[in-house]
């Protein structure tokens, strides 16, 4: 690298310079209170684990995101990990003794090989909410509105489209029909990119039943508004208990969400197979017409316990704080700075006297910079601290 790139960062990675690092870092604590306020504890994963508690139970899309080194101590392989959720199912079910329900919060750097999207950071800040113990709608809704009241106080005003999907939608039919695995493939990675000519294609080549080739391309236009989910019972509600409960389970958690958040507006995407393979039932995610990609996602995923030896329901979201911070409407407040003298030019009695005001007012908030000898620079400071009849006062600079 020549000298004149070596200070170049990799792409995607940005570093975040004063004042926004200060809003992030403020943004962040009122992220965190917010989530203790709702009864979630604070967790803080390791940055880098074995990768063999780290990926596992997780797909191959983790895998990939996954930055690998080795171990200089025991020679095993290590990743940096890509995505905080993982971790904190491990210390659900391995580092914190409960058996009931557990809420745990997090917020830490990630990062990833690639960006997720071309308007991703490769250094995301990860925060979000992770619930256990509990399998049933309380505990999807409680993910979601904690989810969307993130969005709240961190004072998005853009407009927020809540997406829902359930992935046993798709499971279930693929079940019913007995789709051949290389069939079910192709299918699922067309469905990705909504490609529905394609699919159309793939279907009617597929030996099947003239009612399940319709049933599976329908799957692909079945997106929109909850008259989706009318149109989905009548296409899929003879096919099996796990699709119609399915249907009526994003039925019942839509009614409640937009009792609680009305000005939210509620899209249904069937075919959504995001996290396909350790995702269980619904998923998903937040989005703004100010930002390209999703803003928040989440979703359950009971069945990642298991490979931690110990299954246990789950449910949660995350979102990247970054992103946020960018969609985010609270101004930065800065304190203004006071401006203290150099305390080698001082008399005993008044450096005496300064230490013990600059400790009062620094902790009610104030910001107190001290001058260094021989330097006078006070241009950033509002105020100042002076010596007058024999106390300390603070003036404004001229």
């Amino acid at each position: 690298m020549s000298r004149a790139n070596r200070w170049l960062l990799p792409d995607g990675v940005k570093e975040v310079l004063p004042p926004e690092a200060a809003r992030i870092e403020g943004l962040r604590r009122t992220v965190v209170d917010l989530y203790q306020a709702w009864g979630y504890d604070l967790v803080m994963p390791p940055l880098i684990e074995y990768i063999d508690s780290l990926l596992i139970g997780t797909g191959d899309d983790l895998d990939l995101a996954t930055f690998k080194v080795i171990d200089q101590k025991t020679g095993r392989t290590m990743g940096i990990r890509a995505d905080i959720t993982p971790q904190v199912a491990r210390i659900d079910a391995h580092s914190i003794d409960c058996e009931g329900i557990n809420r745990l919060c997090y917020s830490n750097t990630v990062l990833h090989t690639n960006a997720a999207n071309p308007l991703a950071s490769r250094s995301p800040l990860q925060v979000g909410a992770e619930l256990y113990g509990h399998a049933g709608i309380d505990s999807d809704l409680e993910v979601i509105c904690l989810m969307l009241e993130t969005l709240t106080s961190l004072d998005i005003k853009h407009p927020v489209t809540l997406d829902l999907g359930h992935v046993s939608i798709y499971r279930g039919l693929i079940d019913a029909i007995g789709l051949a695995d290389e069939d079910e493939r192709e299918l699922f990675y067309l469905l990705q990119s909504k490609a529905v000519a394609d699919i159309d294609a793939l279907v009617a080549a597929m030996d099947l039943t003239a009612d399940a080739k319709m049933m599976l391309s329908q799957l692909a236009r079945l997106y929109g508004e909850t008259s989706i989910l009318d149109q989905a019972e009548q296409a899929f509600g003879n096919v099996s208990a796990k699709v119609s409960d399915a249907i009526a389970y994003l039925r019942s958690l839509a009614q409640a969400i937009s009792a609680r958040f009305p000005q939210v507006t509620l899209y249904f995407d069937l075919a959504e197979l995001r996290g396909y393979e350790y995702h269980t039932g619904v998923v998903f995610a937040a989005l703004t017409p100010a930002f390209g990609q999703a803003i928040a996602k989440g979703g359950r995923y009971d069945d990642i316990g298991k490979v931690f030896g110990r299954a246990r329901p789950a449910t949660g979201f995350s979102a990247d704080l970054k992103v946020l911070s960018e969609l985010s409407e609270v101004p930065l407040v800065q304190a203004e700075t006071i401006a203290m003298p150099a305390a080698a030019s001082l008399t005993a009695e008044q450096r005496q006297g300064l230490w013990v005001i600059q400790a009062q007012l620094r902790q009610q908030g104030e910001r107190l910079v001290a001058q260094l000898s021989d330097a006078t620079e006070t241009q950033h400071c509002s105020r100042q601290l002076v010596w007058q009849n024999d106390a300390w006062k603070i003036v404004q600079t001229s």
